[in-house]
């Protein structure tokens, strides 16, 4: 985890900060010192997490963001520098996944939606972030990958090839944009979120997913929260272009 207020004075962008992985991801960054806006589709949701956060004593902003439509995506960075000053970090955790099911039973409709949210947001959000960090020094992009963009799973199969794609911009944008941006991505594996329940909630379905895995269960969302505070702080300072891996040790 970061050190005590690690990013204070710093602000944090993240998406799909509403629930699961992304509403702690939100939570770790308050208790760490940072100024947040924060982003998902709808308001409710998203303002009680922004109640949470505010207990670590920084600003907290949201707004309800369709990451997939590009002028929200830009209009979310826009506002994030007008109400807060400034973003040094953005973390792309919004995504969705429609389909649980044989890739050639996806229709161009299923596709085109995953690779909307998926891809084009996070490449909309960074190019707009990317233009506002280097006006003041720079910043860090942590993207939320998938072990599913390394590893062909049964039923994941279009949200694999997103996740292989967004794998692919942060190493892209690794490279096109240091040294003053570090761009890393964070590969979770099996995670018990709402997200999951497709396949947690089916005994038969859980427990191959679970087969290969060494810890022997999904991770909870606070166990992914360190990985990402990590990347984004000084202390991966060195640290560009990087997937790290949090899936309890299924790709060994």
């Amino acid at each position: 985890m970061a050190a005590e207020k690690e990013f204070q004075g710093k602000v944090v962008v993240v998406t799909g900060a509403s629930r699961g992985i992304g509403r702690e991801i939100a939570l770790g960054f308050a208790r760490a010192g940072a100024d947040l806006m924060l982003a998902s589709r709808k308001a409710g949701p998203l303002e009680a997490v922004a109640v949470e956060a505010r207990a670590g004593g920084g600003r907290v902003e949201v707004l309800p963001t369709h990451v997939g439509k590009a002028e929200e995506a830009r209009r979310l960075i826009d506002e994030t520098v007008k109400r807060l000053g400034r973003i040094d970090v953005l973390v792309n955790n919004a995504a969705t996944n429609p389909m649980f099911a044989p890739t050639v039973m996806a229709d161009e409709a299923v596709w085109d939606k995953i690779f909307e949210v998926n891809v084009r947001g996070p490449f909309v959000l960074c190019r707009a972030a990317a233009e506002k960090m280097l006006a003041t020094g720079g910043g860090a992009i942590v993207n939320i990958a998938s072990v599913a963009g390394l590893r062909p799973m049964p039923g994941l199969g279009i949200y694999g090839i997103s996740k292989a794609a967004l794998i692919h911009l942060s190493r892209t944008l690794a490279r096109e944009l240091a040294p003053a941006i570090r761009v890393n991505a964070v590969a979770p594996g099996l995670v018990r979120t709402e997200f999951s329940r497709a396949i947690l909630g089916d005994p038969d379905i859980a427990r191959t997913a679970l087969a290969d895995v060494p810890l022997a269960r999904p991770a909870e969302p606070t166990e992914i929260v360190g990985a990402v505070l990590f990347l984004a702080s000084d202390a991966a300072r060195y640290v560009t272009g990087d997937v790290l891996l949090v899936d309890g040790g299924k790709t060994v």
